[in-house]
């Protein structure tokens, strides 16, 4: 036990901080725009909702390392729009904890935005029609009447988008690095460690991470539970 204590004292706790606040700040975008992007599909028409479905989706089938690709391209500061960022208004996303977030929420986007639009699909459509009756807005019946009836499966999409982005390693590796201290997340921590042969290290890393996964799988079941 003095032996753990002494290994926990002497570790560099800065992965964990960095992966759950690139989790959060990750998951809180995604929550806003999945769910304002899985209403709009909702409402779309069969043809368009699939080509916007497809777009949307596109990243969970991805390589992340392929996704973190298009994204390096974007976004360097060799690229128009990545120099135009930072000449202009003095942002730069390449190797940056910005960066880390991004590449987290992109890959991560596709499991809010499916958990939504599921979520809304199940919604019992009279309560709809019965809203539009009324002379509700369709603004107002996505927030009065689609979101409270779909809060069950957009607390699901929450717990699953911030899990996905807590352990996002692809992407951000492409994008924002493996800068210590800055970029640096439990999973990008887990690969330097092996390379280095320090399999101690990243059997404690790898614990972390199984413990909060395990406590995600369980947030799942009790919102599940809450569900039926």
């Amino acid at each position: 036990m003095r032996n753990l204590w002494l290994f926990m004292q002497g570790l560099d706790w800065s992965p964990l901080f960095i992966s759950l606040k690139t989790g959060v700040v990750a998951t809180v975008l995604c929550f806003f725009l999945g769910t304002w992007l899985a209403g709009m599909v909702y409402r779309a028409r069969p043809a368009l909702k699939a080509v916007l479905d497809g777009v949307l989706t596109l990243p969970m089938v991805l390589p992340p390392t392929a996704a973190g690709f298009f994204l390096l391209l974007f976004f360097s500061q060799r690229r128009p729009f990545g120099k135009y960022l930072f000449q202009a208004h003095g942002i730069r996303i390449v190797q940056t904890w910005t960066g880390c977030i991004l590449a987290a929420a992109v890959i991560a986007l596709p499991l809010m935005y499916r958990n939504a639009r599921a979520a809304f699909e199940l919604v019992d459509e009279n309560l709809v029609y019965a809203a539009r009756t009324m002379g509700m807005s369709e603004t107002a019946i996505f927030f009065k009447v689609l979101v409270p009836s779909a809060q069950p499966g957009l607390l699901s999409g929450v717990v699953l988008t911030f899990a996905r982005a807590l352990g996002e390693y692809g992407a951000t590796s492409m994008l924002a690095g493996n800068i210590p201290g800055r970029t640096g997340t439990i999973s990008q921590r887990i690969a330097m460690v092996i390379q280095d042969g320090d399999y101690t290290v990243a059997g404690f890393w790898a614990a972390v991470i199984t413990l909060i996964a395990f406590a995600v799988i369980v947030i799942m079941n009790l919102v599940s539970e809450d569900r039926e």
